[in-house]
C-alpha cells in the first residue's frame, strides 16, 4: 500500500476563537434565549463569475415557534452584503442560473415547496414551477437547460397526480389501517407510507414541459432517507448525465448499508446505470471533474458498517476503472469538491477534536491540511479562492476565504455581530489524557464565562452520541458546552475510544464494548481534568448525554454509581434488548453487538444498562421525544420506571412533538431550562 506524505501546511489560530467583541465589559453569558435566537448561515454558492456568495440565512420566530430562511449574498472580499428576499414564507437551496444572471431557489410561498427564480438585475422573484407535490433538493444543470430535483411520489403511479390522488383517497377513507410486508415501518420520525423519494428533471424555457423522472421503477430512495439532499445526486458538465447514490436492498433494506452509484440520462433517455455493483458497502457523493473525465465520489468498504472510513475513489468515465486515491490516509471525509483546474480535490473530515479542511492532489494522492483549527465545511472553489464556513467552540458559522496561493484565511460576513458583541463566551481549551490501555485520548474544557482563577466551579460532564462522534471545536445548537459555560459550570467533553477523528482503528475499537473502554476513558478524562484544572469542583458534578451518550449515563448510573451528583439522559438506550427489536436501522445494532438478538445474545446483554438498574442510585433526569423511532420513547419511559420505582429523585420531560432531536425554538428553550435547574438543584452545595 502506497503511503502518503500527510503534511500541514497551515496551521491556522482563527480569530474567530476569541472575537473581540466577546471581551466588552458589559457583555452577558450566553443563555439559551441566545443559542435559539442566534442568525444560523448554510448553502453558500458562489456565483459563475466569483463576485458574490449567495447565501441561506435562518432567523428565529419565537411567536411563530419556528425558524425563517431568507437569501442573502455577499462580495467575494466582503465588503457588500445584500439582503435578496424578505418574504415570510421559507426561501432556500440557492442555485446560480449558468450565466449568473438570475438566482434560482425553493421557496413556500405558494403555500407548497416550489421552485422560484429571482432576476439579479432587479425585479421579483417569478414562480417556476407549480407542481403538485412539494419539491426538494434542486439543482441545476451547468449548461443551464435542466433543473433536478425530488419529489416524494408512489412508485408505481403515472404522473404526479396519481400520487395527489391516492393520497386523498387515503385520507378520506373509512379506514386507518395500514398493512406493511417488510421493514422499514418507520424511520427516524416518520411512519413509511408507501411513497418513494424519486430523482426528476425538468427542462426549463420549454412551454409545457413535464417532470421526467429518473428513478423510474428503482426501488429506492433518491436522495436517501432520513438526512440525504443534493450531495447525493451530480450533473456531468455538459449536462446530458446525472450520477445519484440509492440503495436498492428489497427485504434487507432495514440492515444493508450497500448504496450504489447509478448513471443515468438527464432527459430519461436511458435507464439508470449501477457504476459501483462491485462493492456490497456504501458509495456516495459523486463530484465530476470540470473536463468531465473523471468522477470522484466516496466508498466504505465493509458492509453493514456505517461507521466505516470513507475512501476517496476516482473513476474513469470512459474505461470505467476506479482506483483509491487516498490509501494511506486514516481520515473519514464528509464530501468532496475539485478544483477548478481538476487538479486537486478538497475535501472536508474529523481531525483530533476539530474538523479540518484538506486538499488531495489527484494525481499522486498527497494529502495536505489547509486549515486545522474549528469546525470547516462547505467548500467551494472559487479562482484562487475557496469559501468556507467555519464556526467554532466560541463562534457561530460565518463564511471564510481561504487563499490558495498563501494569502491566508478572511473572513466575509458577521451575520450575528451584533448579537456577539453582548455576550461572553467560556474559554475552550484541548487536553489530552492516557485512556483505555494508555492510548492517547482527546479532550476539551470549557472555562465558565466571566472565569476567576480562585473560585471553584461545578462541572458539567458532557457525553456525546453516535458513538462514532465528537464533540469537538464546534458550535452546536443543541449541545453547546457555551450554554453552561454561561449558567457558571465548567464543561468538560471526552472523546472517548470509538469516536472519530483519531484513526479507524481508534473508532473501530468501541464495537462490541459499548460499556468497556468508553466508560475507562470517561472515568482517567475526568480524573485527569480534575488534576489539571484544579478550579474545577469535582465533589459538584453532573453528567449529561443524549443517544449513546444517554445510553452511557444510563450505564454509569449502575457501573460509576458514586461519582455524580446528578444524571441527565436524553434519549438514551436503556435496554439493548428491547431496543434491537423496536429500533429501525437494524445494521447499526447487528454491526455494535455482533449480529442480532438472536445470533448473539450475550453480546446484547454484556453492556445492558437494564442488568444493573438495582446499583442505580443518582438522581437522573429523563428526557425522550414521541417522535424518536431510532431510540423510541419506551426507552426512556423504562428508565424512568426504574427510577421511580427504587424512589431514586427523578424527573422526566417529554415531547410528543419532537424525534431524536429538539428542534423547535420554545421546546429548545424549556429544555436547557429544565437541565439547567436539574442541575442546580444536585450542585449547589
Amino acid at each position: 500500500m502506497r503511503a502518503l506524505r500527510f503534511m500541514t501546511l497551515v496551521v491556522l489560530v482563527l480569530s474567530i476563537w476569541l472575537p473581540a467583541q466577546a471581551m466588552a465589559g458589559d457583555a452577558s453569558p450566553l443563555t439559551a434565549h441566545d443559542l435559539v435566537t442566534l442568525k444560523r448561515l448554510s448553502d453558500p454558492q458562489p456565483s459563475p463569475d466569483g463576485k458574490w456568495v449567495a447565501y441561506v440565512l435562518r432567523s428565529t420566530d419565537l411567536e411563530a415557534d419556528r425558524g425563517r430562511t431568507d437569501l442573502w449574498m455577499v462580495t467575494l472580499d466582503g465588503n457588500v452584503r445584500r439582503r435578496l428576499t424578505t418574504h415570510e414564507a421559507g426561501d432556500f437551496n440557492p442555485r446560480w442560473a449558468a450565466d449568473g444572471k438570475s438566482l434560482f431557489f425553493l421557496s413556500t410561498r405558494s403555500g407548497s415547496s416550489q421552485v422560484w427564480r429571482l432576476p439579479m438585475e432587479g425585479g421579483e422573484a417569478a414562480q417556476v414551477t407549480d407542481l403538485p407535490l412539494d419539491i426538494g433538493n434542486l439543482e441545476l444543470s451547468p449548461n443551464g437547460e435542466r433543473i433536478a430535483f425530488s419529489l416524494e411520489v408512489f412508485a408505481d403511479c403515472e404522473g404526479l397526480d396519481c400520487t395527489v390522488e391516492r393520497l386523498e383517497k387515503r385520507e378520506k377513507g373509512p379506514t386507518s389501517g395500514r398493512v406493511y410486508e417488510r421493514l422499514f415501518v418507520r424511520h427516524w420520525d416518520t411512519w413509511k407510507d408507501g411513497r418513494r423519494s424519486h430523482l426528476f428533471t425538468l427542462r426549463l424555457n420549454e412551454e409545457g414541459a413535464k417532470p421526467i423522472d429518473l428513478s423510474g421503477s428503482l426501488d429506492a430512495d433518491v436522495p436517501s432517507k432520513p438526512f440525504g439532499g443534493s450531495e447525493e445526486y451530480a450533473f456531468s458538465p455538459d449536462g446530458r448525465d446525472l450520477v445519484f447514490t440509492a440503495r436498492i436492498a428489497g427485504q434487507s433494506e432495514a440492515w444493508s448499508t450497500n448504496f450504489d452509484l447509478y448513471s443515468v440520462a438527464a432527459d430519461g433517455s436511458s435507464p439508470p446505470r449501477n457504476l459501483t455493483v462491485a462493492n456490497q458497502a456504501w458509495d456516495t457523493a459523486p463530484v465530476f471533474s470540470p473536463d468531465g473525465k473523471s468522477l470522484a465520489y466516496l466508498a466504505m468498504a465493509r458492509p453493514t458498517y456505517e461507521a466505516d472510513r470513507f475512501r476517496v475513489m476516482v473513476r474513469d468515465v470512459a474505461s470505467g476503472k476506479s482506483r483509491e486515491l487516498t490509501t494511506g490516509w486514516d481520515r473519514s471525509p464528509g464530501g468532496l469538491v475539485f478544483s477548478e483546474d481538476g487538479k486537486t480535490l478538497y475535501a472536508t473530515a474529523n481531525d483530533l477534536g476539530n474538523r479540518s479542511l484538506f486538499a488531495i492532489d489527484v494525481a499522486s494522492g498527497e494529502v495536505t491540511r489547509l486549515i486545522a483549527e474549528g469546525f470547516v465545511t462547505s467548500p467551494r472553489p472559487v479562482g484562487a479562492q475557496l469559501v468556507v464556513k467555519i464556526d467554532s467552540l466560541t463562534a457561530p458559522a460565518d463564511l471564510h476565504t481561504w487563499c490558495v496561493t498563501g494569502c491566508g484565511l478572511r473572513q466575509i460576513t458577521e451575520v450575528n455581530a451584533d448579537a456577539l458583541a453582548q455576550i461572553e463566551m467560556g474559554e475552550p481549551e484541548q487536553f489530552t489524557f492516557a485512556g483505555w490501555n494508555g492510548e492517547t485520548v482527546h479532550a476539551w474544557v470549557v472555562k465558565p464565562a466571566g472565569f476567576q482563577k480562585d473560585t471553584k466551579y461545578p462541572l458539567a460532564f458532557l457525553i456525546h452520541g453516535g458513538p462514532q462522534g465528537s464533540f469537538g471545536n464546534h458550535f452546536h445548537y443543541r449541545w453547546n458546552p457555551q450554554s453552561y459555560a454561561g449558567a457558571g459550570y465548567a464543561a468538560v467533553m471526552v472523546d472517548f475510544h470509538g469516536s472519530t477523528g483519531y484513526g479507524q482503528a481508534f473508532t473501530d475499537s468501541i464495537g462490541g464494548d459499548w460499556g468497556g473502554k468508553p466508560l475507562e476513558d470517561l472515568q482517567k478524562g475526568l480524573v485527569a481534568a480534575l488534576g489539571r484544572y484544579p478550579w474545577i469542583d469535582g465533589e459538584r458534578a453532573c453528567a449529561l448525554g443524549a443517544s449513546y451518550g444517554g445510553y452511557m449515563i444510563n450505564w454509569i448510573a449502575g457501573n460509576w454509581a458514586d461519582r455524580f451528583d446528578c444524571l441527565v439522559n436524553h434519549d438514551g438506550v436503556f435496554d439493548t434488548r428491547s431496543m434491537y427489536f423496536e429500533t429501525e436501522e437494524l445494521w447499526f445494532p447487528e454491526w455494535e453487538m455482533r449480529g442480532s438478538y438472536w445470533a448473539n445474545p450475550l453480546q446484547h446483554e454484556m453492556h445492558n444498562p437494564a442488568a444493573h438498574v438495582s446499583k442505580w442510585k443518582t438522581p437522573m433526569l429523563v428526557i425522550h421525544g414521541g417522535l424518536d423511532y431510532r431510540v423510541p420513547e419506551s426507552q426512556g419511559l423504562q428508565a424512568f420506571t426504574a427510577l421511580q420505582r427504587q424512589g431514586i429523585p427523578s424527573r422526566l420531560l417529554y415531547y410528543p412533538d419532537e424525534n431524536h432531536w429538539v428542534l423547535k425554538p420554545n421546546n429548545s428553550m424549556q429544555w436547557h431550562q429544565e437541565v439547567l435547574r436539574w442541575l442546580g438543584e444536585w450542585t449547589e452545595k
